[in-house]
């Protein structure tokens, strides 16, 4: 199953780590969408060739409180589906691609504000303002967030700094302590140097705030607050686009609440960096 094709936000973020039977009742409710919204449990046991423990466990696991909230969510996405969202393909013209790049991206913001829970933004806030320093860990796309983070959070005089090498992020990992944070950024949650990095930071006793696309990536197990965003990515470029602008988007909004958290010390700091570079304008 396409995950751009799955119907509820939370279902294409965790899909890719779902196991084999939880892949196939997210994949029968694709399918009957309809048809679920009908049915009772038992009879969405019986079309899915399953349990109804099993259906119920399913939509916990998601974060419902069992399956009519789920179909409480499902009746609600499907009222604001529209079909017309399609892949890239190689017969795309320019104006079509621009098209649908832009619209991944709005969709794939507009799943986050679904998904993004703002009981989690809060404690990574907290654990932010309170840390002693704060080490930004990323590769490939993810690393360019990272120096975003780095810059931005910079303003607040907070020391940051981000490390997209994996000998670089070993080093600093294994030297924090449990007064730090680690702001680890990954759309996968699956990058084995990254999970690596994490490993050691926790050991040293630092807290862990992940950024990452996959609700039940190996990441999320591993970091004490999970910001998940969504990104629904284009299958014919490797690069993950959306995503990218969906986790600046999460690290805009982790800077904006701590900016609001002390807004006159920000404005202070913002005037001396402005006094600063100005001097450097000709």
């Amino acid at each position: 199953m396409a995950t751009e094709l799955l119907p509820l936000p939370i279902l294409r973020g965790s899909y890719a780590h779902m196991t084999r039977t939880e892949k196939r009742i997210a994949d029968y409710v694709s399918e009957h969408r309809n048809e679920v919204m009908e049915q009772t449990i038992s009879e969405l046991a019986a079309g899915v060739g399953s349990s109804e423990i099993t259906i119920s466990r399913f939509c916990k696991k998601l974060g419902f409180s069992g399956l009519q909230s789920f179909k409480i969510a499902l009746a609600a996405e499907l009222r604001q589906t529209d079909t017309v969202y399609r892949d890239i393909t190689g017969n795309d013209g320019t104006e079509l691609i621009v098209q649908k790049i832009f619209r991944n991206i709005a969709e794939g913001l507009q799943d986050t504000l679904k998904l993004l829970d703002a009981a989690a933004l809060e404690r990574a806030v907290d654990q932010i303002c309170r840390a002693g320093r704060i080490a930004v860990y990323g590769f490939g796309n993810s690393a360019t967030v990272c120096r975003d983070i780095e810059t931005r959070f910079l303003r607040f005089g907070m020391v940051v700094q981000a490390y997209s090498d994996a000998h670089q992020q070993a080093t600093s990992a294994s030297l924090l302590t449990p007064h730090d944070v680690v702001i680890a950024v990954s759309h996968t949650g699956s990058t084995l140097e990254l999970l690596d990095s994490v490993r050691i930071a926790r050991a040293a006793g630092a807290v862990v705030v992940a950024i990452t696309s996959h609700a039940n990536a190996p990441l999320t197990k591993l970091s004490n607050v999970v910001l998940h965003g969504m990104g629904r990515e284009t299958h014919y470029s490797s690069e993950a686009i959306s995503s990218r602008l969906i986790h600046m988007a999460i690290a805009d909004a982790l800077y904006t609440v701590i900016a609001m958290r002390n807004p006159q010390e920000y404005r202070r700091n913002l005037q001396k960096m402005r006094t600063v570079i100005a001097k450097k304008r000709s």
